[in-house]
């Protein structure tokens, strides 16, 4: 008798496990190798490694726009994709005067794997890209910005959220819910909610160390003290346009920009004009904080009044 309940224990046991690493093979991000190079743009970048949590090395293009303090947008990709990826926003950017940082998160491009990728660590590798910056000659006291694109958006808004140094935000083809997103793909994969569905949900928030809630971009958005844009293509069949326009309604008075454009999740149909309203962003927001730390309390006093 106790031989017959061991062995079903132990069947039971495996089949758990053997279930859960099934679940984290579907959902493991592909590595995409590098399809371009920087070169290829007139581009010329330093190859960097960056030290993330767990001692892991992200790899990272840097791209002094010269060699002088200026203002620094590091930019994160999205889930499976890598910075070669961000390579056309980057031109437009150094003509501006802005440096640029291209991160790749930990398990994708070039970067070190890890045990999974998930948004929590995505927010992380941007830390770690930001902590960098911090400490690099060019950028010491200088304004730093964030872009990041789906899982990579989501993870800057969750930066944005608990930091008060960052001058704006760009958010592209942001989602506004992790459940929201696992449950359209539970249904892209024809899994049902019950009981299966449900019990990834639960198994993947304890896997990454937090509830879904906690991280959801609709409520780290609610929490930036920086200006965002938000940028989504209307043809976007990922994350559907009615997300962009609640992340919009859901950002602090005054902070949010929607801008609605042609294209899909993965890009625009204007490259050129969606990397210039970038700029154009940047500028007037970058402007207003040095007014906003130039001016004395009098005169700040005085432009209210005004």
């Amino acid at each position: 008798m106790w031989l017959a309940t061991i062995t079903g224990v132990g069947l039971g046991l495996g089949l758990r496990t053997g279930f859960h690493w099934l679940i984290r093979r579907g959902l493991r991000a592909p590595r995409l190798p590098h399809h371009t190079q920087p070169s290829e743009f007139g581009l010329s970048a330093e190859n960097l490694f960056i030290t993330t949590k767990n001692q892991k090395k992200l790899f990272a293009w840097w791209l002094p726009c010269a060699a002088q303090p200026r203002p620094t947008l590091l930019v994160m990709h999205g889930w499976g994709s890598n910075a070669a990826l961000m390579l056309p926003l980057v031109s437009p950017l150094l003509q501006a005067g802005f440096h640029v940082l291209l991160l790749e998160a930990r398990c994708h491009g070039r970067s070190d794997d890890d045990s999974f990728a998930s948004l929590p660590r995505f927010a992380e590798d941007i830390e770690a890209g930001i902590t960098f910056l911090k400490q690099h000659s060019l950028c010491q006291q200088q304004p730093i910005a964030l872009l990041g694109h789906s899982v990579g958006a989501g993870a800057a808004l969750l930066v944005a959220s608990r930091r008060r140094d960052l001058f704006a935000l760009v958010s592209v083809a942001a989602f506004t819910h992790p459940e929201t997103m696992m449950r359209r793909w539970l249904a892209s994969k024809r899994i049902p909610m019950k009981p299966i569905g449900a019990y990834i949900l639960r198994y993947v928030q304890k896997v990454i160390g937090y509830s879904f809630d906690n991280i959801a971009p609709i409520r780290s958005i609610d929490k930036l003290r920086c200006p965002v844009l938000i940028l989504h293509g209307e043809h976007d069949q990922t994350v559907p346009m009615s997300e962009a326009q609640a992340l919009y309604q859901a950002a602090p008075f005054g902070l949010g920009q929607l801008r609605v454009s042609q294209g899909d999740h993965e890009g625009f149909a204007d490259m050129a004009a969606e990397a210039q309203a970038v700029v154009r962003f940047l500028r007037v927001h970058l402007d207003q904080q040095q007014t906003a730390v130039s001016s004395s309390p009098q005169e700040q006093l005085i432009e209210l009044l005004e």
